[in-house]
């Protein structure tokens, strides 16, 4: 449920709410890669959600405020964070060439997901996030971090940019197994319901 018994939103709720705000905020200091100190800032913010990430799941979990409306909005909530840097990661070149296949690869996996959990709501049957999934959402944080600072982020660490693009495509791979055990998972979950 969204209100608590005395009718205020969530502590969890609120993080995963600040994750959708910052989305925006990430693309719009994007949109002038050139200038470093906006990368620095888009890093920021990134951090910001990506800590809120953790921090929703665990306090929900902590505090016994689980709900359906967190459940659903918390992987939205990434996907769209992770999607957006993405594109605009691509769109300022940080992402190209043969790295854009390891973009291609996470964008069809979350489309894909969100594809399978919303066929297998239908059914009555939950999707768990696995431990391999955390693994590789973390990956991808960290792996956008390095790619968001970017040109800026080599005055301080050299290749940093390939840091981040050799991250990308562990993550991507991770992004393959996993989706790979989703779609498995869908298939024998709806097999199972149709048998039933």
């Amino acid at each position: 449920m969204l209100l608590s018994a005395d009718r205020r939103p969530s502590l969890p709720n609120l993080l995963t709410y600040g994750r959708v705000i910052a989305v925006p905020l990430v693309v719009a200091c994007l949109f002038w890669p050139a200038i470093a100190a906006m990368r620095w800032v888009a890093l920021c913010i990134f951090i910001v959600a990506g800590i809120s990430d953790f921090l929703d799941g665990y306090l929900a979990r902590v505090w016994a405020l689980q709900s359906s409306l967190g459940r659903m909005l918390d992987p939205i909530a990434d996907k769209l964070l992770v999607s957006a840097v993405l594109l605009m990661l691509t769109a300022d070149r940080t992402i190209g060439g043969f790295s854009l296949w390891a973009a291609i690869i996470i964008l069809c996996r979350e489309i894909l997901v969100s594809g399978l959990r919303e066929y297998l709501a239908e059914l009555k049957v939950p999707v768990p996030v696995s431990r391999v999934a955390k693994w590789k959402t973390f990956l991808q944080l960290v792996a956008l971090g390095f790619l968001i600072a970017g040109p800026a982020g080599e005055r301080i660490l050299p290749e940093t940019v390939k840091i981040g693009l050799v991250l990308l495509w562990v993550a991507a791979l991770l992004t393959l197994y996993t989706g790979w055990d989703y779609l498995q998972a869908s298939i024998h979950h709806a097999a199972e319901k149709r048998e039933s």
